[in-house]
């Protein structure tokens, strides 16, 4: 009895776990895990129903000749702000164009009422660098492609430093991307630090230092790139909010 009570008060303390590249809160650093998605309509979501439905339990986004996207356009959760969370989802999409997991983001509507600002998880149908999903791209924000798969980053006011790009090579990253297939994407951000696991792996890490920048909360969304047609679908959505103290 003493060394089960003795292991549990260890255990408290314990704010996460690293092994083999997985990050898990213990059960004193997260909420339960909510499901965004419940697998038969778009409740709890707001984008244009021209192109966004569910098709066979899973979000179907998809742009057409006929209804092309007026800008990129995102299908947004309405369950407010979040700033500290992990969030698991998988996609697919199509080679055409290009999709993204929209995170700490704010809601615009200078172009359409679902435009959003704010970070991107890139998603594409492609395995040769740099065009590959994962990578974090600031929507509409001044910086571009601010940390590229395989890369331990830091961005602060004098601009972004690369402190290690070895965290998966491009044969790697061939060998785990599921190219027109599912992916399974985590994204855990705390603090300033964000992370991207694909297929279980970490192939982004970082840390956003900008004092003026770098985000602590925002919206989550789905997005459809303008241009040409193209579709993209998304199933298994969970996230759980973390605690911000460590």
């Amino acid at each position: 009895m003493l060394r089960l009570s003795l292991a549990m008060l260890i255990g408290s303390f314990v704010t996460h776990l690293i092994a083999d590249d997985v990050w898990q809160p213990s059960a004193a650093d997260s909420t339960e895990w909510k499901s965004l998605f419940n697998g038969e309509n778009l409740d709890g979501w707001d984008g244009d129903s021209r192109l966004w439905s569910v098709v066979d339990g899973v979000i179907h986004g998809e742009t057409t000749t006929e209804n092309p996207a007026k800008g990129n356009t995102f299908l947004i959760w309405k369950g407010g702000n979040v700033n500290d969370f992990e969030m698991s989802l998988s996609f697919r999409c199509n080679a055409v164009n290009n999709s993204g997991i929209m995170y700490r983001s704010e809601q615009i509507t200078n172009q359409n009422p679902w435009s959003m600002k704010g970070y991107q998880h890139e998603i594409r149908n492609e395995e040769i660098f740099p065009n590959v999903s994962s990578f974090i791209y600031e929507e509409k924000g001044k910086r571009g492609r601010i940390c590229l798969v395989g890369e331990k980053a830091v961005w602060t006011a004098d601009g972004k430093k690369v402190l290690d790009d070895s965290l998966i090579s491009e044969p790697a990253f061939k060998e785990l991307m599921k190219v027109d297939d599912w992916n399974h994407v985590t994204i855990i951000a705390k603090g300033n630090r964000i992370q991207h696991y694909l297929n279980g792996k970490l192939v982004v890490d970082f840390t956003d230092e900008h004092p003026e920048l770098a985000r602590s909360e925002g919206k989550v969304g789905l997005q459809l790139h303008a241009g040409k047609p193209m579709w993209a679908e998304f199933k298994d959505i969970r996230l759980r909010e973390l605690n911000s103290e460590e």
